[in-house]
């Protein structure tokens, strides 16, 4: 049984640039979108927006290969990558790794794509890595680079990538293709461009790791590069909700340069991607109009807590902020507590359900 690598006309990829003519357009339509509520952010807010969503795709980029970083590390290494104030917490090299090459993808997201480019963003990965024989170059091992289950006792072989010795010409040829592309599309969809983009490079899996955290960084840089500014798509954190049918969509095109239901899956997940951005944009602007509406009527208790319910973003507390929550935010006693949360369920800035101890606050907006 053939790779796709293996196959006569590799990498010429087949497919039906028709079946994304609504997804390109929509595609088209939410950038305009984003863009255009950008332009009602503050620069407090807009600063915000551009942390929250570096902070979330660091942290779910890295949720879909199995490591789970702290947010609050990765959101601190971001700002002091970013030139920005942070709270110098230590935090973990795997943290500070993804951080800065989040941080490289947002800001040289218009220069053209190199080997030193995908060798930097390797060795930002693997900071701190003692397990990895090459890291800022590609794969030299001579075993086999496969993609198995986690059944030791029967392994399955999902995929196997070219030996190491074609990895550097195979790697020519797609840096090659990725620049010819943004200079002449040859007519070719955003969304397709930056389809084979990521399915190229995983097709090759030029590093020992960290090949779908580059190949998800691609996506954003080809992206980007098309509009001309800083996606700041959600495209990771979607992902991480749909890991089985991500593996999948690109499992399909394992054995056959026919690659539609990749691409499909792609165009939906990255118009996904969109919504939730320009969800968080809008809930920015929430945001600020909430702060504005009840200016003059918070104390400073209330402020504190109302903030940091902000913090967790669209999602907010996990089932809601509790009484004990308010107290260890506040740093102030469940008699305080209590009345605060009546105040702030009164003049509408919070609603609630549940009784007793089962009651819980949500925001308003």
């Amino acid at each position: 049984m053939q790779w796709i690598w293996q196959c006569k006309g590799f990498p010429n990829f087949e497919f039906d640039a028709s079946l994304l003519n609504t997804f390109e357009k929509e595609f088209y339509q939410n950038t305009g979108i984003i863009i255009g509520t950008l332009s009602h952010l503050d620069k407090d807010d807009l600063e915000h927006l551009k942390i929250e969503i570096l902070t979330q795709e660091a942290v779910s980029t890295s949720n879909i290969e199995g490591e789970i970083l702290k947010r609050v590390s990765v959101q601190s290494s971001i700002r002091k990558h970013l030139g920005l104030k942070t709270d110098l917490r230590k935090v973990q090299a795997n943290e500070a790794g993804i951080a800065e090459m989040m941080v490289d993808v947002y800001l040289h997201f218009d220069t053209p794509l190199t080997y030193q480019t995908l060798f930097g963003w390797h060795e930002m990965l693997m900071n701190g890595r003692r397990d990895i024989d090459i890291i800022g170059n590609y794969r030299t091992h001579s075993e086999a680079m496969q993609i198995v289950s986690d059944n030791l006792a029967a392994p399955k072989v999902f995929y196997e990538a070219p030996p190491s010795e074609q990895v550097a010409e195979l790697m020519n040829g797609f840096i090659d293709w990725y620049n010819t592309q943004i200079t002449d599309r040859n007519g070719l969809y955003t969304l397709i461009l930056a389809g084979i983009a990521h399915l190229y490079f995983e097709i090759i899996h030029p590093f020992e790791d960290g090949n779908g955290r580059i190949g998800r960084a691609l996506v954003e840089k080809m992206i980007s590069q098309q509009i001309h500014t800083p996606a700041l798509n959600s495209f990771a954190k979607v992902i991480d909700t749909r890991k089985k049918a991500y593996y999948d969509a690109l499992q399909s095109c394992n054995h056959g340069l026919n690659i539609d239901k990749w691409l499909a899956f792609f165009a939906e997940t990255l118009l996904e991607s969109q919504q939730y951005t320009i969800k968080l944009v809008g809930f920015l602007i929430a945001k600020s109009k909430f702060f504005m509406q009840y200016n003059g009527q918070l104390n400073e208790r209330q402020s504190k807590v109302l903030l940091r319910v902000f913090e967790e973003g669209i999602e907010g507390f996990k089932g809601g902020l509790s009484a004990a929550n308010y107290k260890s935010i506040s740093s102030t006693s469940s008699a305080t507590a209590t009345r605060d949360l009546q105040e702030l369920v009164q003049i509408n800035a919070f609603y609630k359900r549940g009784e007793l101890k089962h009651t819980r606050y949500f925001l308003q907006i």
